[in-house]
């Protein structure tokens, strides 16, 4: 392949709220057995592209528990490979990631070191399948110094979470605003680019001098009107992550028959790590309709409309419905669960009623004695 991969996975988040105490965004679990990062990776894998680098930082121990082999995802092994950098102090740097720019310049050496002449930059945080391959060449027919990939948002999503970009008749961007309080378009920037290796290097030692440290606000932006900045547009399933309203709409998106079948039947497949755990176990009683239960759960009560992660136990005459059930829970007898994510290996006491208002999700963190000897 041409490219080598960056994939953006340090961001501190406030807006997931409890859901990243403990992990990354990027490591934030999706449709019963995956997590987040697993498609920016499996897409890289599927483009042909061997050699990626994830820069993370904050809340980094679960993400790089997960990224702890690169066979789930099928790197290059003798060449390439999958790479894990996290903020290193060096003679000359004490700092964490100042930025997204500052994250790859504290990486310039992976950069230097690789031979591919482009680029091809993703973030941790969103659900969907690509191939860069075809980006990759768009890029190389329109003669671009960037191509930004971006999508076009329903009139009801809350596009000021993203960046919001306009396009002349030749898909040239002319406009760039990064996360405006009053947007003017509907068209936001999905968070990939493909650059040439040499250029990204250029623009971001350059960016270092200025003590600028974004990658958006700082480059992108900084740079619209001097460099060709192209859009590719893309109409199929995206989703990004990082509140907890689209986390939850995310999961239960999993729910619909056709965004299944899009990511678990048809090619390119999406991979994870493994886990050698037995199928879910129904008992005599269980009801469940409309969901999907991750494996090695056991089901004794009634579920409906829910993503249930793996190892969760669910408790007699328990009713779950409209929920997502993230891993290991154990949910006591006569539960009542609904609208609600429940944060992972959490122990619900017996004949607790969780309700989360219609149109608000509520989180449910609740560390009670599993075991009373």
């Amino acid at each position: 392949m041409r490219a080598v991969g960056i994939i953006l996975a340090g961001g501190n988040n406030n807006r997931m709220k409890e859901l990243t105490h403990k992990r990354a965004v990027a490591a934030m679990p999706i449709a019963g057995s995956y997590r987040s990062i697993d498609f920016a990776l499996s897409n890289m894998t599927n483009s042909h592209i061997q050699k990626v680098a994830v820069l993370t930082q904050y809340n980094a121990r679960s993400l790089n528990e997960h990224l702890n082999s690169s066979k789930w995802w099928n790197f290059g092994r003798k060449q390439g490979g999958l790479y894990v950098f996290t903020p290193t102090i060096t003679n000359d740097n004490g700092y964490w990631y100042r930025g997204t720019a500052d994250a790859i310049y504290q990486n310039m050496d992976f950069l230097k070191k690789s031979h591919e002449p482009y680029v091809v930059i993703a973030s941790g945080d969103a659900v969907y399948k690509m191939d860069y391959g075809k980006v990759l060449q768009y890029h190389i027919d329109k003669k671009a110094d960037v191509t930004v990939v971006c999508k076009e948002m329903d009139p009801s999503d809350d596009v000021s979470r993203f960046g919001t970009i306009r396009m002349d008749d030749d898909m040239r961007i002319t406009e760039f605003e990064e996360k405006p309080m009053v947007t003017k378009s509907n068209m936001i920037s999905t968070g990939i680019y493909v650059i040439r290796r040499r250029l990204l290097i250029d623009l971001i030692e350059h960016a270092a001098e200025e003590e600028r440290f974004d990658f958006v606000n700082d480059v992108l932006i900084r740079y619209k009107n001097l460099k060709k900045i192209y859009g590719y547009k893309i109409d199929h399933y995206w989703s990004n992550i990082a509140t907890v309203d689209a986390y939850y709409k995310t999961n239960m998106d999993f729910l619909k028959p056709e965004v299944r079948n899009y990511f678990f039947k048809q090619d390119p497949e999406i991979y994870s790590k493994v886990s050698d755990l037995p199928p879910a176990k129904y008992n005599p009683g269980a009801s469940v309709k409309n969901s999907l239960v991750g494996s090695g759960s056991i089901i004794n009560g009634t579920v409906e409309n829910s993503v249930i992660f793996k190892q969760v136990f669910v408790g007699n005459n328990c009713v779950i419905k409209n929920s997502v059930i993230l891993n290991a829970v154990y949910l006591g007898d006569n539960t009542h669960i609904e609208n609600c994510i429940v944060e992972s290996r959490d122990t619900i006491r017996a004949n607790s009623y969780y309700c989360g208002e219609e149109g608000e999700v509520k989180i449910v963190v609740e560390k009670n004695e599993r075991y009373v000897l």
